[in-house]
């Protein structure tokens, strides 16, 4: 992103640089709590039962191939499409489905998807303009719960 301009949205909406790739920001955490013995041995801890935030990607930027142990649902608002790849729930992960959010409906784009608990996911921008998003996790997202592959070692 040296050589680029940079999205007016990031300095509107306060994002950071995302360790998976983009910029976000946590923008909501629900008050209702899912206690630990609720949610069984492979969270860490009790979790909000849902949190959301802004997820930006320009293009050339990616979101690495990661997963998450609760539920995704990606909800698009603005910007070029934006291709969502799902890698299945295996060890590693294996490109098994596409999809595209975006409103050309037309085109078979789809304003949201669900990525589900535990399967891997990347994502990529397809146009030549940012992609501004938003993304619920359900019980809450926590880094204990977030596994990232760095794109060099699947390659």
């Amino acid at each position: 992103m040296s050589n680029r301009t940079l999205s007016p949205l990031i300095e509107k909406l306060d994002l950071q640089p995302h360790i998976e790739g983009g910029w976000f920001r946590e923008i909501w955490k629900s008050s209702f709590e899912i206690p630990h013995e609720v949610l069984g041995a492979a969270y860490s801890g009790a979790r909000a039962s849902a949190s959301s935030v802004y997820f930006l990607l320009h293009p050339g930027e990616v979101s690495a191939w990661h997963k998450v142990l609760s539920d995704e649902l990606w909800l698009y608002h603005s910007g070029g499409p934006l291709l969502l790849t799902f890698g299945g729930k295996g060890e590693n992960p294996a490109e098994e489905e596409k999809l595209v959010l975006g409103m050309d409906l037309e085109k078979g784009q789809q304003p949201q998807a669900l990525v589900p608990a535990g399967a891997w996911q990347t994502a990529t921008p397809l146009g030549d303009e940012p992609v501004f998003v938003s993304c619920i996790v359900a019980p809450a997202f926590h880094y204990d719960d977030f596994t990232l592959i760095d794109s060099k070692d699947k390659e």
